[in-house]
């Protein structure tokens, strides 16, 4: 994690289980059963995806946290059966099933909750509006997070930016062609998915590009607004220091960690420099 004046910088990946990071990340020989702590050690944030598809156990959760260092973050995304459906307003069941499966048992480490909406969801205000207030802001003592992934180009609006900022839930910043782009702060945190990794790229990406976004993850956590990156509206109201999560995702997926373990360096580098 990246020492700031501000809020606190936590850069990772997407899961710790990928066949290809065995042949050009882990260590020849490291027994899957020890990918997780390897890989903890050299970033300071997992997004879960596991828990998209299925809900996960209590022994699941506990494991993977004590697996971890201290002051370690996972970051875990939720059902898709809550998100995947017509009428989100309607997915309370799901989201009472999903809290219900252990994530309490992460303690300390749990970080956001990722609700990603299929690309077909499109932007309906009271459904959104009906959706988020299902989601809860504790679960027992635990503060939760939560941030919206939208996939459909009708959520590129400035009603959509005001309604997530009513509810104080992020939205996910997806550095990518593929799914609507905006890095409107909407929530006291900045969530980012980057999904530009180039497999003819050692690190994933150049030099020039961790440092552009080491100097945007700095700028959010102080409670400015980075240059380089598309906004629909006007920035937030508040310039408080902000916690950022950045996850090196999709793309050349093989090249991941060590994108992840490049911009680490580097926020940690920029810090001691000034």
């Amino acid at each position: 994690m990246a020492a700031s004046p501000g809020g606190q910088i936590r850069v990772g990946v997407g899961g710790w289980v990928y066949e290809p990071w065995r042949d050009n990340f882990y260590p020849p020989g490291l027994g899957h059963a020890k990918e997780l702590a390897y890989l903890s050690e050299r970033v300071t944030a997992i997004e879960i995806n596991a828990t998209f598809y299925r809900n996960q156990t209590p022994a699941s959760f506990a494991k993977w946290r004590d697996a971890t260092p201290d002051n370690f973050v996972f970051s875990v995304k939720a059902t898709r059966y809550a998100t995947s459906r017509r009428v989100l307003g309607e997915a309370g069941e799901s989201i009472e099933r999903f809290f219900a499966s252990g994530l309490a048992e992460l303690g300390a480490k749990l970080g956001p909750v990722v609700w990603q909406l299929a690309p077909t969801k499109s932007f309906d205000p009271s459904d959104i509006d009906a959706f988020l207030g299902l989601l809860p802001g504790r679960l027992g003592a635990l503060r939760l997070r939560h941030a919206l992934e939208v996939r459909h180009p009708s959520f590129r609006s400035a009603e959509y930016i005001e309604l997530a900022r009513r509810h104080g839930v992020a939205t996910v910043f997806a550095d990518s062609d593929d799914y609507p782009s905006f890095a409107d702060a909407s929530g006291d945190f900045v969530y980012a998915r980057l999904m530009r990794c180039e497999p003819s790229c050692p690190s994933g990406y150049p030099e020039e590009a961790i440092a552009a976004w080491a100097e945007r993850a700095r700028a959010w956590s102080e409670g400015r607004e980075p240059d380089g990156v598309p906004r629909i509206g006007p920035p937030a109201a508040t310039n408080a220091p902000r916690d950022v999560f950045l996850f090196f995702i999709s793309g050349a997926k093989e090249r991941a960690p060590a994108a992840a373990v490049a911009l680490r360096e580097r926020l940690e580098t920029s810090f001691r420099a000034r």
